[in-house]
């Protein structure tokens, strides 16, 4: 083809200079191509420790950019999900409460593969629940001492699992479910072993409920009389502002 083109161009011959700024430009094109790919590996290597979880959910660039929109990893923790589903569109949701007109349903989740799998009635509810799990996600990767993927692959399976209910009708795994088989396997595998169980609250003794319910007379007595002294002080100021 190349051939082909050049046998019918009607174009001049390239000059030196020319030449060599075409060089220099596709020099500068390959070195910036590079510089992308490092860029993209070092992303990704810094989210695989900072947030494994919501990257396995969501992706690695696109959870940057939430958390870059947020300011940190904690800001974003603190947000709910409504808030993470147009999180990037303030200034349509700001225009459409100014004109009243229809608020925006997802802004910097728009470029997760879920919502553009999704139908066009669907994209508003699954764009809902991703937001919603991308905030568990976030609040995992948080708080947790030793943050993996375990948790952000089980919640990106939930997200299938809500795409073909939406396609075919086949009935989801509840969250509660998924969180237990997750814990379990964790739990199994040894990871959550040095992790605290959770307190329950102490039984109070017969004798410290007895205590209090015996409450000496004279505290009782003493609030009783506050109570009727500043019952008259009212009525008094009440008789005098009338005459």
């Amino acid at each position: 083809q190349i051939v082909d083109a050049a046998r019918a161009s009607m174009g001049t011959d390239i000059s030196d200079i020319d030449l060599l700024n075409i060089e220099a430009f596709a020099s500068r094109v390959i070195s910036l191509t590079e510089y992308r790919k490092n860029l993209y590996d070092y992303l990704l290597s810094k989210m695989s420790v900072v947030a494994p979880n919501l990257a396995a959910l969501i992706g690695d660039v696109v959870g940057a950019r939430l958390i870059a929109h947020a300011g940190s990893l904690t800001n974003l923790s603190k947000y709910p999900a409504s808030t993470v589903q147009i999180l990037g569109a303030e200034k349509a949701l700001f225009r459409a409460l100014k004109t009243k007109g229809n608020t925006p349903k997802y802004g910097l989740i728009y470029n997760s593969s879920f919502i553009g799998r999704a139908g066009t009635k669907n994209k508003g509810r699954i764009s809902r629940f991703l937001a919603n799990k991308a905030t568990i996600a976030s609040r995992i990767d948080c708080f947790s001492d030793a943050p993996n993927s375990v948790f952000g692959e089980a919640l990106k399976q939930q997200v299938e699992d809500r795409l073909s209910f939406f396609e075919t009708g086949a009935q989801p795994s509840k969250n509660s479910d998924t969180m237990e088989k997750v814990l379990k396997a964790l739990a199994d595998a040894g990871i959550n072993d040095d992790a605290e169980p959770p307190k329950t609250p102490k039984k109070r003794s017969s004798a410290s409920v007895a205590m209090d319910e015996d409450a000496p007379a004279s505290a009782k007595k003493e609030k009783k009389a506050k109570k009727e002294k500043k019952e008259k002080k009212e009525k008094k100021e009440k008789k005098e502002k009338k005459k």
